[in-house]
């Protein structure tokens, strides 16, 4: 009974903080809550687990030359919510790692946004990285998925690994600059962090995610 109540009052405490900010609360890690993420394989499944660090729980993903997704569907209007937010921190950078490359398309950390269309192949995803070499700031479409899928290096290379680092991206802007044209609605967010390609190990941190408005 302790247990259940505890859940409800977490829950609660969530849905009132997102309420009272006009905030929509994605991932809840540090509420303990993994509700709606659902894992998607890829090849091989990276481990994904909340856990306690710096005075906090955060979800932690280890890829041992692995590719699997937490994914997690969502219904938002970025006209709404186009500010997404989370924090997130790797061990490390993968060495062999080239997002420019299949043979290179491997991340310690990923979040991707996913607009949905009825037309799968309009469908278009922006998916922002801690990148291996490539600068931050740079834009590139993905090596499988090509253009439906742009790749944004918000992070790069060893000099900050150890450390959280907290980002908040306009999604609205960054998916016109993308791709040309206004988003539709959002369908889901997705965090990632795989070595299949380098067959290398990858350690990622995240935190809560969350999307809100200007």
């Amino acid at each position: 009974m302790k247990r259940l109540l505890g859940t409800v009052l977490l829950a609660l405490s969530a849905l009132a903080m997102g309420a009272a900010a006009g905030v929509l609360t994605v991932g809840y890690f540090s509420g303990g809550d993994l509700a709606g993420w659902e894992s998607e394989e890829f090849k091989g499944l990276t481990t994904y687990g909340l856990v306690e660090m710096d005075g906090r729980k955060v979800l932690k993903a280890v890829s041992h030359g692995s590719a699997s997704a937490l994914i997690k569907k969502i219904e938002a209007d970025p006209a709404k919510t186009p500010m997404l937010s989370w924090s997130w921190k790797i061990q490390g950078t993968l060495p062999g790692g080239d997002g420019r490359t299949k043979a290179g398309d491997d991340f310690a950390a990923r979040v991707y946004v996913v607009f949905p269309s009825f037309l799968f192949w309009n469908t278009r995803a922006l998916t922002y990285v801690w990148a291996n070499q490539l600068p931050v700031g740079r834009v590139w479409p993905n090596a499988f998925a090509g253009d439906n899928v742009m790749m944004m290096a918000l992070n790069s290379g060893d000099g900050r690994a150890g450390q959280w680092v907290s980002h908040r991206r306009d999604l609205a802007a960054d998916f016109r600059r993308c791709f040309g044209e206004e988003p539709g609605a959002i369908g889901a967010i997705a965090v990632m962090t795989d070595s299949d390609n380098t067959k290398d190990q990858a350690v990622g941190y995240y935190g809560d995610i969350t999307l809100g408005p200007k």
